[in-house]
């Protein structure tokens, strides 16, 4: 109930900037400003997640980014959206749906789950989230595919609590007004 009121509250507060968002991806390319994906949620569910698209068109897809972001298929306004996660407002609508929370394991694409070892889907016995330890920690060092992800994902589950979801929650509030790591 918190993460939906939570939600609802910044989608209110953002619908503004997400406005502009849209006109500056539409005015670059002419395509659509949306872009959806299938990703795994609690208990291997698939969903749509939401996000603004920061890619060319014909670039969209399952496939993994450059972890050093000198992804190429990402446009101008698309770097900005990155570098501000303005991208990644959308997702509240996934969380108001019930899809994602607002703190958990980031959802992954479902391309990702046929390299997991075993030990990895424990990662989806709690509903995914806008943030996490990883993304807070070190997105822009470490892809999210890669175990070392994963088990940032099973040290939240072990130690999940109101205070640790404040503390990722006010740490990602800070890296989005002092960028570092983003792109």
């Amino acid at each position: 109930m918190v993460d939906v009121t939570v939600a609802s509250i910044g989608l209110f507060l953002v619908f503004p900037i997400l406005l502009l968002a849209c006109a500056a991806i539409v005015l670059e390319d002419g395509g659509k400003p949306l872009f959806l994906q299938r990703r795994v949620g609690r208990f291997e569910r698939i969903f749509t997640i939401y996000k603004l698209r920061t890619m060319r068109v014909d670039a969209c897809g399952d496939r993994l980014s450059p972890a050093n972001g000198s992804d190429e298929r990402v446009t101008r306004v698309g770097r900005f959206l990155r570098r501000t996660s303005v991208d990644e407002l959308p997702q509240l609508v996934n969380v108001v749906l019930g899809d994602m929370s607002l703190v958990g394991p980031r959802p992954e694409m479902q391309i990702i789950l046929a390299r997991y070892e075993p030990w990895q889907n424990l990662r989806h016995l709690v509903t995914p989230g806008i943030t996490c330890i990883w993304q807070t920690t070190c997105r822009s060092t470490v892809p999210l595919h890669r175990p070392e992800a994963t088990a940032l994902d099973v040290e939240y589950i072990k130690r999940a609590s109101p205070l640790l979801d404040g503390s990722l929650l006010l740490r990602t509030f800070l890296s989005i007004v002092f960028p570092k790591g983003a792109y």
